[in-house]
């Protein structure tokens, strides 16, 4: 009898837990909101309108966070995508191009992420303002690339920026010498949210200020919020009214995503039922990719996987090459009509990313964000193409920056496309160490940058300089102990070599 019991006490006692919890939840819930609207008191005329849509996004990310029992995952459940979804890029080339490409352009809008800050390349400001190639910046490049098209087939692609409060001012500064292009050029700004304490789980903000003490209090929520905030911003709908149906989405630091022709059409041409709403672009991982969301099937859809939702158990399975061979180059197809229906139906469902942060006094905060890939279970007919790897070519760090600017590419129409007297496909490993982290630094230390044609490997740490004309051949390692300088001298070639401290050269 007495067992009996225990089991109705157990049970009695989940259910006041659970209900504890609930409260719990509804305080905090409670709390926050009442928070939120005294800061909304103190915005003021546009701002206030604006915020407050934001705010309404927060809301609904905070709620759900709030509600979030365990992984979003369970591992179990988790098969590999069918057959048929996920293309070979090659497969969907062989359909050809139709006659009037102007067309299907012409209901094409290419939308940059340009919310980011060059800050982990040491430069202030907007990180498509960075010089890549040739004085162009990422955003030269990418009006280079869209005026080409819109000349040579006589069509009108516009561009889209998504901005943050950290890139929106600067980048409009910028947008004046492009007004002679032939670009129609348009802006519209991410959602700002409130960085949250970890411990109070209440916004550390206190007044609506951008400045001063509450200059770290605010972020952008990821790029997930491009829906609702294409949405709120009025674009959206104004992109429609023009007979625009689809954007192509992509990070404005990626050098690779340009508009593919092929995906395009296979996009317009599909029968008007099975009308394709999402295109993601996959490519083949490599040991560098490992941390890439990859697309699996889960509950009969298809599904974006990241490494923050897999279990600490799974990770090294995830990170294999074997099991998940493919991952998201975040170079997306998107249907307009689609995203407004969404939207509109608030059936826009994408995981949670809590990330957490310290700020400069030391305080623990998290802010939560989404994926934009993440949403490709909401929409119908969805499809991952495998592309090559040439459509993936982001620039994160200094040693991504090395690859573009050297001779292994060439430039045409703002695209970079690998030169045609490399022998081997893939590009070079290079890593640089930690004193050319900064681009103003990276750029003293090469007085040009290195011929690389035939480079399969770099490895440069310490204090090295390189002279003019160097060129750098098969696995080449240099390394300046510490205090030691090292001064590549102009002219050299270097095949196959260690240099080290007292500038040695030996063969390997």
């Amino acid at each position: 009898m007495s067992h009996q019991l225990s089991l109705k006490e157990l049970q009695s006692n989940t259910n006041r837990m659970a209900q504890f919890q609930e409260v719990m939840r509804q305080q905090l819930e409670s709390s926050m909101y009442g928070e939120l609207e005294k800061l909304l008191s103190r915005a003021k005329g546009a701002e206030a309108e604006v915020s407050k849509k934001d705010f309404e996004g927060f809301r609904k990310l905070f709620h759900r966070f709030l509600q979030v029992k365990g992984p979003s995952i369970e591992w179990p459940k988790i098969n590999r995508p069918p057959e048929d979804s996920i293309q070979p890029y090659d497969k969907i080339k062989a359909k050809g191009l139709p006659d009037n490409i102007a067309d299907s352009l012409n209901k094409l809008v290419v939308v940059k992420l340009n919310g980011g800050l060059g800050t982990s390349m040491g430069c202030k400001g907007p990180k498509s303002l960075i010089s890549v190639r040739n004085e162009n910046t990422f955003l030269d490049l990418t009006v280079q690339q869209i005026e080409h098209l819109n000349k040579t087939y006589n069509a009108d692609v516009p561009l889209v920026l998504m901005n943050s409060f950290n890139t929106d001012e600067d980048t409009k500064k910028i947008l004046q010498k492009y007004r002679h292009h032939r670009v129609k050029i348009h802006t519209f700004n991410q959602s700002r949210y409130p960085r949250i304490n970890k411990e109070s789980l209440l916004p550390v903000a206190k007044d609506m200020a951008m400045t001063g003490e509450n200059a770290d209090v605010w972020y952008p929520p990821g790029h997930g919020d491009i829906y609702a905030s294409f949405y709120n911003s009025g674009l959206l709908e104004q992109l429609i009214a023009e007979g625009k149906e689809y954007i192509f989405v992509s990070n404005i630091d990626n050098l690779g995503a340009t508009v593919d022709l092929y995906i395009l059409n296979h996009l317009v041409s599909q029968p008007n039922g099975k009308r394709c709403e999402f295109i993601m672009e996959v490519t083949d991982k490599t040991r560098a990719d490992v941390k890439g969301g990859t697309l699996i099937q889960y509950d009969g859809k298809l599904r974006l996987l990241e490494i923050a939702q897999v279990p600490k158990a799974h990770v090294d399975e995830f990170k294999s090459v074997t099991k998940f061979k493919i991952f998201n180059t975040n170079n997306l197809w998107i249907s307009l009509s689609a995203i407004k229906r969404l939207q509109e139906q608030n059936d826009m469902d994408m995981e949670i990313i809590v990330n957490p942060k310290t700020l400069d006094g030391g305080l623990n905060v998290i802010q939560l964000e989404t994926a934009v890939g993440a949403a490709i279970k909401c929409f119908e007919n969805a499809l991952g193409i495998n592309v090559p790897r040439s459509r993936f070519l982001p620039v994160k760090t200094t040693s991504d920056l090395l690859l573009v600017m050297s001779n292994l590419y060439s430039l045409e129409a703002g695209c970079l496309t690998m030169s045609e007297r490399r022998e081997f496909p893939t590009t070079p490993h290079v890593k640089l160490g930690s004193s050319f982290t900064k681009v103003q630094e990276y750029l003293t230390r090469f007085e040009s940058i290195p011929d690389m044609l035939e480079l399969d490997h770099l490895t440069v740490s310490g204090d090295v300089t390189f002279g003019k004309h160097v060129s750098l051949k098969g696995t080449v390692i240099i390394i300046a102990n510490h205090g030691d300088r090292i001064d590549i001298p102009a002219g050299s070639m270097l095949e196959n070599k260690i240099v080290s401290g007292n500038l040695r050269i030996l063969d390997h």
